[in-house]
This record gives C-alpha cells, structure tokens and sequence, in this order.
C-alpha cells in the first residue's frame, strides 16, 4: 500500500528547511570580518615597511611581524572555507560546476569534511601562535609557554580524533546512499516501466545472458519518451576495483582513459568551417552531465571531435564528475568480454558509477549484429540516466552503415536528449602534413 504523506506534515517541514537562509546573513557578516582582516593585513606589512626603512626592525621582530602576517592569511583561510563551505552545505548550493577555478575542496565537501578542514585549520593556526612564543622565547614567560605547547597539542589530538571518526560516518553515510538507491531500483524493476527497460537497455558491467538475437533486434515501435528521470544511480557494492571513489580531479581525469589531456581554451576554434561556438561554450560548463544529456559530435576526420570530446570529459571531471573514455572498437571489446564471461549486467551496472562515457570513432569500423546489440543495450541502459558523448565520422541518419538493423532505435533514445555539433572542415592533421611538404 502506498504510504500517504500529510499535507499540513509536508508544509511544516519545507517551511521548517527554508528557515536554512536565516544563516544567510551569518555568512555575509564572516565576508565583513574577511574585510577586516584584509585591513588588519595590510597594516601590519606597512609597518613592518616603515620599521625595515628606518633601520629600527632586528631580525626578531622581522621574523614575528612576517608570522603575524601569516596568522592573518591562515585565518582569512579558514574564514573563506567557512563562508563558502559552510554556506554551500547549510544553506543553498553555490553554481560553480565547471568554473575554471572552483576550488579543489569544494567538489567533495560536505559537514564531516568541513569539521576536519576547520581543525586542521585550527592546529595551522595553533602551530604559527606558539612558532611566535618559542622565536620570542626570551618575552614569554615558562608559564605561558607551557601552557601554549598543551593547549597546541589538545589542538592535534583533538583534529586527529575528529579526523579518525569521520570515516566511519561517511562510510556509512555512503552505505545508507547506496541501500536507498538499491531500493529506488528494486521498486522500478518491479513496476511493469522498470521490467520494459531492464529488458532492453544495459550498462557497462552488466552481465546478459540471453541469447545475441534478442540482443541485436529491439522493438522497432519502441517510443521515444520514457518515464520520470530516477534518482541518481548509486555504486554498485559488487563493482570493480577501478569504479571505487576517486577524489580530486586530477585523479578524476587520469582514471578516465583520456589517451591525451586536451583542453577546450587549446582547441583550434578557426579551423573547423563551421561549428556551434555557443553550443561547445555552454557544454563546457557541464551542465549537461547532472542533466543526464548526451553529446554528439559529428564530422570528416581531423576536425577536433576528439579534442572537443576530451576536452568535455575534462571539464566534468573538474566538475566532480567520474568519467570513463574508450574508443568504440575498445567499447566493443569491453562488452563482448563481459558478455562471454557472463557478467554484461554486472558489467552495465558498474559503468553506472561514471556519470559520463565517452564513445570515440564511431563510425571508422562496421559492426556485427551481435556487437551492434550490445552498443544498444549500452545506449538503452543509459538513457535518461546518464551521459554519453560520442564522436562520428558520419550523421545519425547514417549509422545503419555501422550498425545495421539496430542503429534507428539506438539513434532515437541518444538524439532524444542530446547536443548535436556538427564540425565541417578539412582535416587538421592533413593541413599540417600539406604545409609541412610545402616548406
């Protein structure tokens, strides 16, 4: 029986969560102190000017004046990770996906992670007050400098504490993310949309078991339109090593198979005749990716698919995004192998865990009916899921030459939600090759 929410119960608690931005104005009034410590800086280093131009500055006070400087910046530090850290994980979330400078942190932060950050903060801080003690040692009394070293290591144990628990409550912050997600699943098998996709689409590590004919030929008055997005997909507990959390986007881009870093701001945009500029400048911002669109790049070789494609992938990585790359060949191998190990649901299930798969070359080689099928349970699996980019060398309306029987109902479910660019223009490398003979 479907369990009945309360009205007047749901009002209170959305009028209750939106008492969040009562702590709006707390944070503005952290970017005032912020101020004042930018004048508290500049001050300082004005006198220590002053002194060091007089001749009045002896290597004493130089050294505790610069570690006053430093105590002002480590706290400016830790102001801004409570402004915008904080800000972002009690009150509302703050648009930098994609911005080239977004910081590090501030992909993966959440309430445990900012209490670490704020104490080992702390201990800096605490580090930089009793460095000032012992260099001023002959002006502090032994009282005080005890006093100092006991309090700046309960600082430390007392970081190193909070540090050592908050594992175990993300790790299970994790688990309890992952049981829902599980059960959101097991309900949309159950219902009679669940079992029509189960039955056509699949992921990357799923494993099938049927036989390659009903692979290869899907119900060709399938509809475009499918049901309500679901939530988003959680790891699966049986998934590889290589599907474990990656953090930092730097490991982010090199878990992604990437077989070189490009860069949207080092892609040659005078080459190609004709691109979509503003469409390649919006996707930069990977928005697409949280909005389970695809991405497909169309074009003669040479005319920056890949780079563009790359390019994307990096941008989602820096974004908070994992990311997997492989070629279509490299994808046809990958599935086949899961398929002959019996493991191709397991296989799709898996690949669940990278919000963006990147699909190069399609098109430069034919495929077999069986491995035809398998690129369509891919596409099926992942739609209105997740995100694909995919590179070819030639239109949609033309990928019956690659994929046969299966291309028309492939085509529908990635068209459907999804970014077309076209790129015309002679090939690149061919350009560089002609000019190359030329000299």
């Amino acid at each position: 029986m479907a369990h009945v929410r309360n009205p007047t119960t749901t009002t209170l608690g959305y009028a209750l969560f939106a008492t969040r931005w009562l702590q709006a104005p707390l944070y503005f009034g952290l970017v005032a102190a912020q101020g004042v410590y930018v004048y508290k800086f500049f001050k300082e280093l004005w006198t220590l000017i002053l002194m060091c131009v007089s001749g009045h500055a002896t290597e004493t006070y130089v050294m505790l004046a610069v570690l006053k400087l430093v105590d002002v910046v480590m706290i400016a530090n830790l102001l801004i990770m409570v402004i915008v850290g904080g800000y972002e994980t009690f009150v509302s979330r703050i648009g930098l996906q994609g911005h080239r400078d977004q910081p590090e942190w501030l992909s993966h932060v959440n309430s445990n992670v900012l209490k670490v950050k704020l104490a080992t903060a702390i201990v800096g801080i605490s580090s930089v007050h009793l460095l000032q003690m012992f260099v001023d040692v002959h002006h502090t009394s032994h009282h005080a400098l005890l006093w100092g070293t006991v309090i700046h290591m309960a600082f430390i144990a007392s970081a190193a504490i909070l540090a050592y628990m908050s594992g175990p409550m993300v790790a299970q912050a994790d688990r309890g993310h992952a049981d829902r997600g599980h059960a959101d699943r097991g309900h949309a098998d159950r219902s009679p949309a669940g079992r029509q996709a189960s039955a056509a689409p699949l992921d990357e590590d799923g494993s099938d078991r049927a036989d390659p004919q009903q692979v290869t030929t899907p119900e060709p008055d399938a509809p475009a339109s499918a049901p309500a997005l679901p939530a988003p997909r959680q790891p699966a507990p049986d998934a590889d090593a290589d599907a474990d959390v990656v953090v930092g986007a730097d490991d982010r881009i090199r878990a992604a198979g990437f077989p070189a870093r490009k860069l949207l701001e080092d892609f040659d945009q005078q080459h190609p005749r004709d691109f979509d500029r503003e469409t390649v400048a919006r996707l930069g911002k990977a928005e697409f990716v949280a909005a389970r669109r695809n991405v497909v790049l169309v074009g003669p070789p040479g005319t920056g698919k890949t780079h563009l494609a790359i390019a994307l992938g990096v941008r989602a990585c820096q974004a908070g995004h994992r990311v997997l790359f492989a070629t279509a060949a490299e994808w046809a191998a990958r599935l086949s192998d899961a398929r002959a190990a019996g493991r191709l649901d397991a296989e799709l299930t898996a690949l669940d865990d990278h919000p963006l798969l990147i699909v190069d070359e399609i098109g430069y080689t034919p495929f077999d009916a069986a491995t035809a099928g398998l690129f369509f349970r891919l596409v099926a699996h992942r739609y209105e899921r997740a995100s694909l980019i995919v590179t070819s060398d030639r239109p949609l309306g033309r990928w019956d030459e690659v994929f046969g029987p299966t291309a028309p109902a492939m085509t529908d479910r990635l068209a459907h939600h999804a970014d077309l660019v076209r790129l015309d223009g002679d090939s690149y490398r061919t350009r560089r090759a002609t000019s190359a003979w030329a000299d």
